[in-house]
């Protein structure tokens, strides 16, 4: 068996090795030429598995994505063809989570403002929102959460509406998947009109699919008037983002929010499950095997910590979101935004990547 496999995705040798041959690509040079002759594909969101790299699915059995989104990837195609799929939802939720945290953090200590009294606004309820929700709920921030075919699928009268949410939230954080058409679309979910009507200071957050937020309208709105303050990991256009929005946000990283080792191993675990399964082979592999110690192992904190205080120390002991900041940054001086964006993922360096492990 032959297994093509993202070059970024961890464990794949030792995950997939008993099936037969892994091959690593980078996910953006995958193509039909390379993917011809392979049973297995496993890549991460930034391979388009659509009509035109399937061209060279002459073997191809099945497909996984070690990433919770799915829309890079034509399922119906693929069940067409009969090749098995699986995505890993969840894998790296409690990472998003972090990055989340660790923005709002940073930003509240700029402002010299504490996240108590604030309202926080979730945008999609699923596996990252409804984490996120969790966590602020245990520190007594108020949360609004805006999910509509959830609320329609299961009659919720808690969710609001997401104009109702941009009038009363100081911020605002997209975890939505892209959907392109349809009653529930999400493609510029934050389009010009609702990014107009922000209330000044409002903060946004984007970490789930950056075709959901209209970027031309934010940075026209942040030209004009620069009264926003804004978290952008993901952008339209990756990895060509747009230079001059880059510039104007206040933290803007590459597509990272996820890129802990814990959730990018969970994502490789989960995929490898799923193809023993397809095969009726069993597993044999588990994380816990195969996974390294994080180097940090523990906190130890006094009863009567505050608990802002006590989630700044532990966010930022197991994640700091200046670091991804600053490196990017340096990679786009030196490289160019495309190329330093794809440079900083597949080099994502050691330091960062050992602080987010464990970090859950």
């Amino acid at each position: 068996m032959r297994i093509l496999v993202d070059e970024n995705i961890p464990l794949a040798e030792e995950f997939f090795g008993e099936l037969g041959e892994v091959t690593r690509q980078p996910g953006r040079e995958m193509t039909a030429a390379t993917l011809r002759g392979h049973d297995v594909l496993v890549v991460r969101s930034i391979t388009q598995v659509d009509q035109a790299l399937l061209e060279g699915a002459d073997k191809l059995k099945f497909v996984g994505t070690c990433t919770i989104g799915t829309d890079h990837i034509d399922t119906s195609l693929l069940a067409e063809r009969n090749i098995g799929f699986a995505s890993a939802p969840g894998s790296n939720a409690e990472s998003v989570v972090d990055y989340v945290l660790s923005s709002l953090l940073l930003l509240s200590e700029e402002d010299g403002v504490s996240l108590s009294g604030k309202t926080v606004g979730i945008v999609g309820a699923g596996n990252v929102g409804g984490r996120l929700a969790a966590r602020l709920d245990n520190l007594d921030v108020d949360c609004l959460t805006c999910d509509p075919p959830r609320a329609e699928a299961e009659g919720r009268e808690d969710f609001v509406d997401l104009d109702a949410m941009i009038e009363r939230a100081d911020i605002i954080c997209l975890h939505t998947p892209l959907v392109a058409a349809g009653e529930h679309a999400t493609h510029h979910l934050m389009d010009r009109r609702r990014i107009d009507a922000l209330r000044s200071g409002t903060v946004l957050v984007n970490a789930g699919r950056g075709d959901c937020l209209d970027g031309d309208a934010l940075r026209e709105r942040l030209e004009s008037k620069g009264d926003l303050r804004t978290v952008l990991d993901v952008w339209e256009h990756e990895p060509a983002i747009d230079e001059a929005l880059f510039e104007l946000v206040d933290i803007g990283t590459p597509h990272i929010a996820g890129y802990s080792v814990d959730g990018k191993m969970l994502g490789t675990e989960m995929i490898y499950q799923a193809v023993m399964r397809h095969f009726g082979l069993p597993a044999r592999k588990k994380l816990g095997q195969l996974k390294p110690d994080p180097w940090l192992r523990k906190i130890v904190l006094h009863s009567w910590t505050p608990p802002l205080e006590a989630l700044s120390l532990c966010a930022r002991a197991c994640y700091d979101v200046r670091r991804d900041m600053l490196a990017f940054d340096r990679y786009r001086r030196r490289l160019g935004m495309a190329a330093g964006f794809d440079a900083y993922r597949r080099e994502y360096p050691p330091a960062v990547n050992s602080r987010r492990c464990g970090s859950n």
